[in-house]
């Protein structure tokens, strides 16, 4: 897929196609032992990298298979998978940036992405699209500044009454989707997912179906077709309601 490319065209949001948007700015966090001083150590601490003609462009590229690239010209500045990012990586969003919080090995690292656009709020739109890309795997934390509502009530303004505080209705609320689930799942957890017992957003992981649809179509052909099919669909039903029980 060529650089020069609309970002429009690359922020379709699909589980299997590659998704790349173009950015500002890079920023790869020095720890301070890596500083030329210490003096100088918060002047110092972030080396950045920024798009240029004689550099190149820089890209987030997400691909289908789960791995998150930043590259600038031919030169790949990180790479990772995302398939199991929940163990080491917390992201945080703001606007049109993205902070990730890296851990490996007991060491942790910061990168920022500066996502590019022709205005700040196009740039905040197309770091929106990748924040949605990237909850496929990883709860993303928005980064909001203190709204005024949740500001200290100024005494000479009246708060809201009792009685209008009633009138919102909380099913009026817009629903929010469960987070992605955090760490190893229990088999209980994931046997009351299964009945429909809990709200769960399963990791990227669980998504990945190895079998060829050709074949699955072919086994549930054959599934469907055995006589004895629901009964042992009603057994698997109640061996799982045994397992929540545990």
């Amino acid at each position: 897929m060529e650089s020069g490319s609309p970002p429009e065209e690359h922020s379709k949001d699909t589980t299997i196609s590659n998704c790349v948007w173009k950015l500002r700015r890079y920023g790869r966090f020095l720890p301070e032992g890596k500083a030329k001083s210490k003096s100088s150590a918060s002047n110092r601490a972030w080396k950045i990298f920024e798009s240029s003609e004689s550099a190149g462009q820089l890209e987030l590229n997400i691909l289908g298979s789960g791995h998150l690239l930043v590259s600038q010209g031919q030169e790949l500045l990180e790479g990772f998978s995302l398939l199991n990012a929940q163990s080491f990586l917390k992201i945080q969003h703001k606007s049109d940036s993205l902070l990730f919080n890296i851990t490996s090995k007991g060491e942790s690292r910061l990168i920022r992405l500066q996502f590019e656009g022709s205005s700040r709020a196009e740039a905040a739109g197309f770091c929106s699209k990748a924040v949605e890309r990237l909850q496929d795997y990883v709860p993303v934390q928005q980064h909001l500044s203190t709204p005024a509502s949740a500001a200290p009530a100024d005494p000479a303004e009246p708060g809201p009454s009792t009685q209008q505080q009633q009138r919102q209705a909380p099913e009026d609320a817009p629903r929010v989707a469960p987070a992605v689930a955090m760490g190893p799942l229990s088999i209980k957890h994931l046997s009351q997912y299964f009945l429909g017992e809990r709200e769960l957003s399963l990791p990227m992981a669980y998504h990945q179906c190895t079998l060829p649809s050709g074949d699955l179509e072919a086994l549930l052909h054959l599934c469907l077709l055995d006589a004895g099919f629901p009964a042992f669909v009603e057994e698997v039903e109640k061996k799982l309601k045994e397992l929540t029980q545990e």
